[in-house]
């Protein structure tokens, strides 16, 4: 199907160590899409924030410039589309 963007990973049932996304543009954001039955939490190193990643959590960001991370999260299940 169309998409406007390059690709989209699955990601389930991982920790997703610091990065930065090496695929995107500097000036585009890139759209992560939290699904399962999980309480994890995302981080973004730059900023020192940490937000609450639950089933149904849509965070756009630019993945080349910031730092972020999924830690393993104890219960439940995770899917995240990026």
């Amino acid at each position: 199907w169309p998409s406007i963007y390059l690709g989209i990973d699955v990601i389930v049932n991982q920790e997703t160590p610091p990065h930065l996304d090496q695929v995107s543009a500097p000036s585009l954001l890139d759209l992560v899409v939290s699904l399962g039955t999980h309480d994890a939490q995302f981080h973004i190193s730059e900023l020192g924030t940490i937000f609450c990643y639950q089933p149904g959590t849509m965070i756009y960001l630019a993945g080349k410039l910031l730092t972020h991370s999924v830690p393993k999260q104890e219960t439940g299940e995770r899917i995240a589309l990026a």
